[in-house]
């Protein structure tokens, strides 16, 4: 068969054949970046319209564009509602954002690490994705700062709050820092906030795009981390240069997010009992986060670094003794248990062993001791065997 020359570069996605490989009951998985199901709320459907089983825009539902400017303007953006774009979850604002901007060679800035399947995009189309090291409170400016003047990337695509898979939200200083980059080398930003919503210090953070003065701007998140993933409704708002090019590449995919989904973002959005469902999951999910700290306390202090997340639903935690993380999956899966490992989340994979990513929002507290204690001990193993060899 004649496919295209993209289709060379296109890899399995490692996050969905662990999921797939994890559904079995017994396999306590600390994979992938499930919610919790007890906490998905129940929907009303009564009284949905029958015509939103027609056709829709390609913008996407007014009513819920005009909720998702408002609630961005609340963030500081200045934005309107004919900037935003009702997507089929915000994976796809990446897959727009690179068919805008990527052919093959194409630089991009990427976070080390970042999500993975952002990275699986990006290369997909072609490009040649430029790691910056992230620390405590954002990325290494002087490392950014040196990416812009040697090279001429597309754009930055940066995941500020409570980054996927690290954890890290980026301090004001970090942000203003950014900002002033982007708008120094005029480089289009890609801001990625799918987990801002779950903050569970009370700790909020303006958007580096409501910071840009110069530089073009995506903003893009979702409601599949507070309502259901499986409404597969996200959005993007755009600068207002990029927005008409990116609503013909929605059109050219899908015609329109579907409106089924949208219509129930609209009984949500903006109303007490969203404020309140939004409370409430804060709260079970600092819950769980306590108690993973707790076990992992228990279990890996010895073997791993980590910092206590303030929000999203991952731990990173840095091995001691570095081994490519990769290896432990088969031994892991063996005793029940799935994670993450780290290498798939960096651009070079093979340069940065040693790290892996665990979800703490999907697997029941009565499950951690077992499912932590299986891992540690698997990961002991293959370190024993490592420094005999």
């Amino acid at each position: 068969m004649a496919f295209s020359e993209r289709v060379t570069r296109l890899k399995s996605s490692l996050i969905r054949e662990i999921l797939a490989a994890a559904q079995r009951p017994e396999v306590m998985s600390f994979a992938g970046g499930l919610p919790a199901e007890s906490m998905l709320p129940a929907l009303d459907w009564a009284d949905m319209p029958a015509a939103m089983g027609q056709y829709g825009t390609s913008e996407g539902e007014p009513q819920l564009r005009e909720l998702l400017a408002a609630e961005a303007r609340a963030l500081g953006l200045d934005c309107q509602a004919s900037q935003v774009l009702v997507l089929s979850g915000s994976q796809q604002a990446l897959d727009l954002a690179a068919k805008l901007y990527i052919d093959k060679g194409t630089e991009v800035v990427v976070e080390g690490p970042t999500y993975l399947a952002a990275l699986q995009t990006f290369q997909l189309f072609g490009a040649e994705c430029l790691s910056v090291p992230l620390a405590a409170d954002g990325p290494d400016i002087a490392a950014l700062r040196a990416r812009l003047e040697q090279h001429a990337p597309a754009f930055a695509y940066l995941i500020p709050t409570f980054q996927n898979p690290s954890g890290v939200r980026y301090s004001e200083s970090a942000r203003a820092q950014v900002a002033a980059l982007l708008d120094e080398f005029k480089l289009t930003l890609i801001e990625d906030e799918p987990y801002r919503e779950l903050t569970y210090d009370g700790g909020m953070a303006q958007p580096i795009a409501a910071r840009l003065r110069q530089a073009s701007w995506i903003y893009t998140g979702t409601v599949s981390k507070t309502l259901l993933p499986g409404l597969r409704v996200g959005y993007l708002i755009a600068s207002p240069d990029l927005f008409p090019h990116l609503l013909r590449l929605k059109q050219a995919a899908d015609l329109h997010t579907n409106r089924v989904g949208q219509w129930q973002a609209m009984q949500w959005l903006g109303t007490d009992k969203y404020r309140d469902h939004l409370g409430q999951l804060r709260d079970f999910y600092r819950g769980r986060r306590d108690a993973m700290q707790a076990v992992l306390l228990e279990h890996f202090a010895d073997l791993a670094d980590w910092h206590l997340p303030q929000g999203g639903l991952f731990f990173w935690l840095t091995l001691k003794q570095p081994i490519d993380t990769r290896t432990l999956l088969g031994p892991a899966m063996a005793q029940d248990v799935a994670f993450m490992p780290g290498e798939p989340f960096f651009a070079d994979p093979d340069a940065n062993p040693g790290c892996l990513r665990l979800n703490f929002s999907h697997v029941a507290p009565h499950r951690l001791q077992e499912g932590l204690s299986r891992l540690a001990h698997v990961i002991r193993k293959a370190q024993a065997a490592q420094t005999a060899a």
